[in-house]
């Protein structure tokens, strides 16, 4: 459309950014129902292909709030295999309110930032009084966001992404888009799937986000596979002489649980003055649990955490939060996942009381499940059913009637994507297939798994579609 074509037209100004990475920012309209609007920035780093290009490779680490950004910029010859880096210009993007792309910040205050992520409460968790507390918290918070987010509220969905996808797209001169998505990348990649299904180039999609399912329950889902994974790592550390368990699995399990069921009465305090609150802990177990690589540091936190050190933990969870030792905060993937939550999910509308979701919940995952909700669905909650912004009008068929193949991939143990995902992705896009990988950790790609690295380069390479399920 005429009102389209200033988008699709401008001209890129690529700068080097270091490594042999150059980058530039595309313009795009904040509201793609008003074009004539107001416009915000998109930051983009190239990595260019050592070979004869195939094309453009546009790469979303997942999050949302994860910076495409930095990934390609700073680990690209991590992102993909050499065999990929070869034959693609590697595109890592941040999306709209992400880091550097006109970037929403919601507390512009560290301290304030510290007080929203870590500050403790009078009143109990899980009681009406705490959550009376934690939704003023959630108001001012929402406020912040209003004031400081540049009008972008109501306009970082998914869908309004995707159309950034496309003039990205077009401006890099592919007539398709090659696209590799993490996490929730693949929902990105789903959704630009379903609105431009003729425009698909070779997408692959690991660690898969199923559309389908509302937020409490894939919240309950993925809580389910933080204990799926923690007893994984149980049955991995037990049997070690420096393991800080003994017994079996469900008694050591149990001994987690009757940890974070006291924590919060123990006053343990890390060397910078905060207070270490079940919650915090559940996010430092949580953090990781995302790879097996990451176990020996979860021995540790157990360890210290036996000794009354709370500075371990709070290692983890800063590193989950992007908290820096100074105190800083790296990047404003924290506030992105909020906003972005609330802008195109359900919590404010499912018509679920806060406290039967926190019970919802803890029947999916006895162990981690109530004390990570606490910090995630409880928040989100009460941020959402004040979010001063409408929800976004998002697809509800995921089809993708037309597209060429796209690959989906699950891990069977993926904590935080669990393997149901992908094979409902897979069987909901009409040229969805699935790759699987037995074993742990979210997403899979990339990791020195030549099963999964051989198929996934053959199929972005060659076009190559696996005849059937490899079950690597």
């Amino acid at each position: 459309p005429a009102e389209l074509e200033r988008f699709y037209t401008q001209e890129l100004e690529w700068t080097g950014c270091g490594g042999g990475v150059d980058c530039t920012e595309v313009t795009v309209p904040i509201d793609w129902s008003e074009p004539a609007g107001g416009t915000t920035t998109v930051a983009i780093a190239r990595h260019k292909a050592s070979g004869t290009p195939l094309g453009s490779l546009l790469v979303n680490p997942g999050g949302p709030g994860g910076s495409g950004f930095d990934f390609v910029r700073d680990s690209a010859a991590y992102v993909v295999s050499s065999e990929v880096l070869g034959a693609y210009d590697v595109i890592g993007f941040d999306p709209r309110g992400v880091n550097r792309s006109s970037a929403v910040a919601c507390y512009t205050d560290a301290a304030d930032q510290d007080e929203w992520l870590y500050g403790t409460y009078s009143a109990a968790y899980g009681t009406e009084a705490w959550y009376a507390q934690l939704t003023d918290r959630a108001k001012a918070w929402a406020a912040a966001c209003e004031e400081n987010a540049g009008g972008l509220l109501g306009h970082l969905d998914a869908a309004s992404v995707a159309r950034d996808m496309d003039v990205i797209r077009a401006l890099l001169g592919d007539e398709r888009l090659h696209y590799l998505g993490y996490s929730y990348g693949t929902y990105l990649g789903t959704i630009y799937a379903q609105l431009f299904p003729e425009k698909v180039g070779r997408m692959v999609l690991d660690g898969a986000v199923d559309p389908t399912v509302g937020d409490l329950d894939a919240l309950a889902t993925q809580m389910a596979g933080f204990d799926s994974a923690l007893r994984a790592y149980m049955e991995w550390c037990l049997p070690q002489s420096d393991c800080p368990f003994r017994g079996d699995a469900d008694s050591a399990l149990r001994s987690i649980r009757q940890m974070l069921e006291t924590v919060d009465g123990r006053g343990f305090r890390a060397s910078d003055g905060r207070v270490l609150d079940s919650a915090t802990v559940a996010t430092g177990i949580i953090f990781t649990l995302y790879s097996e690589s990451y176990w020996p540091y979860l021995s540790e936190l157990f360890a210290q955490l036996r000794k009354g050190d709370a500075d371990t933990v709070f290692i983890y969870a800063d590193a989950y939060n992007g908290r820096e030792g100074g105190g800083t905060y790296s990047d404003n993937s924290g506030d992105i996942y909020t906003a972005v939550t609330c802008d195109e999910g359900t919590l404010a509308t499912d018509g679920v009381d806060v406290f039967a979701g926190l019970e919802r919940i803890d029947r999916a995952a006895p162990i981690l499940g109530r004390y990570a909700a606490y910090d995630d669905y409880a928040v989100l909650k009460a941020v959402c059913s004040n979010w001063p912004a409408e929800v976004a009008e998002l697809p509800t068929d995921f089809s993708a009637p037309g597209a060429a193949p796209i690959m989906v991939i699950g891990t069977t143990n993926d904590p935080a994507t669990p393997y149901a995902n992908a094979v409902s992705l897979a069987k909901q896009l009409s040229s969805g297939f699935l790759v699987s990988y037995e074993g742990e950790g979210h997403t899979i790609y990339a990791q020195g798994v030549p099963c999964i690295d051989d198929t996934v380069d053959a199929y972005l390479v060659s076009g190559t579609v696996p005849k059937a399920d490899p079950q690597c």
